[in-house]
């Protein structure tokens, strides 16, 4: 299965008047007293729009993509957010890109996909990009562990609060690189937050960080449970797409659909009058014709879906607060 062909439903809720249903996917199946029947769950959908100012200043969030074309097709809009609201940003692919895109060789395609990738970085305005240089189509031979222990470093390292990686309990996905990437950044949050865990870390200075918040997007259908609207960064993200020349998901297609059209004596106005725009109008309106479906599904023009996980507070914290009186 091709990364590019993106285009799939999801089990996000529906809109009603404006505001976001909870009705949610449907399990079914066998129950522990050993009856039989369904359950609905039906999660809160939030709507995150953008914020006037700085409010996330200091904050420092990771894009985590196991090849160079995941993060901006599916996540891009609200990295760009999120980064103009005042965090600072991260790239870390973790495949070398070795089986995907155009070049004479393997290596010519791993240095075309690493330098893709690098401009990328620069048009989200993210601070740095890393690359883990694991063998892109065969990353379920590789140990988890050895992954794990990597990412929990730059967590430390980089004390990132908010991570965006492939949703590890989406449904459907065949793409070993995808889930694997997923599970082993989902496994290194509880030991980056501990102190018993790679102890080594605490002696070259680093401490212990937990990511508060993780963005996890999907190709095919997940729990969704935020939608952000992302129309006033969509030029933006269309242009952090076409820096992905070797492998992205549109190329060169609007201005050969616009020159093919030309030879046969027609042209669509959509295009425009430049290779420029038609390759621009294309990554839009067809590559990225996902963001238009789930815009319109929530009453935005243009939207990325996820399913978020942010900290939760322990209860009893908020009965302490709220009842503690002076001795």
């Amino acid at each position: 299965m091709r990364r590019r062909n993106f285009l799939s439903s999801s089990l996000a809720p529906a809109l009603a008047q404006g505001q976001a249903q909870t009705q949610g996917p449907v399990f079914e199946g066998e129950f522990e007293d050993g009856g039989t029947g369904s359950v609905s769950y039906q999660p809160k959908v939030t709507m995150e729009r953008k914020r006037t100012g700085k409010p996330h200043q200091g904050k420092v969030l990771a894009a985590i993509q196991p090849h160079c074309d995941d993060v901006p097709i599916f996540a891009a809009g609200t990295v760009l957010k999120l980064i103009d609201e005042g965090y600072t940003g991260y790239l870390i692919t973790v495949s070398n890109d070795s089986m995907a895109g155009s070049g004479s060789s393997i290596g010519d395609i791993v240095l075309k996909n690493e330098n893709d990738t690098r401009e990328v970085a620069r048009r989200m305005g993210l601070k740095d990009a890393f690359f883990l240089n694991y063998p892109n189509h065969n990353m379920d031979a590789w140990p988890i562990a050895e992954m794990r222990a990597r990412i929990v470093f730059l967590i430390r390292l980089l004390k990132i609060d908010t991570i965006f990686v492939y949703d590890p309990s989406a449904l459907y996905e065949r793409n070993p690189d995808h889930y694997i990437t997923a599970r082993a950044v989902e496994s290194s949050f509880t030991p980056a937050g501990g102190r018993w865990d790679y102890p080594e870390h605490f002696l070259a200075g680093l401490k212990t960080h937990s990511v508060k918040e993780k963005y996890y997007f999907a190709r095919g259908p997940q729990l969704v449970n935020r939608v952000v609207d992302i129309s006033d960064y969509i030029d933006q993200k269309v242009h952090v797409n076409l820096a992905n020349v070797t492998q992205g998901p549109s190329g060169n297609t609007g201005a050969r659909l616009r020159q093919r059209l030309a030879a046969q004596g027609k042209r669509l106005p959509l295009l425009g009058a430049d290779d420029d725009t038609a390759n621009r109008q294309y990554t839009k309106y067809s590559a990225l014709a996902r963001d238009r479906t789930r815009g319109k599904q929530y009453g935005m023009q243009f939207a990325e879906v996820f399913h978020y996980i942010g900290q939760e507070e322990d209860p009893f914290d908020a009965y302490v607060r709220n009842n503690a009186v002076s001795l």
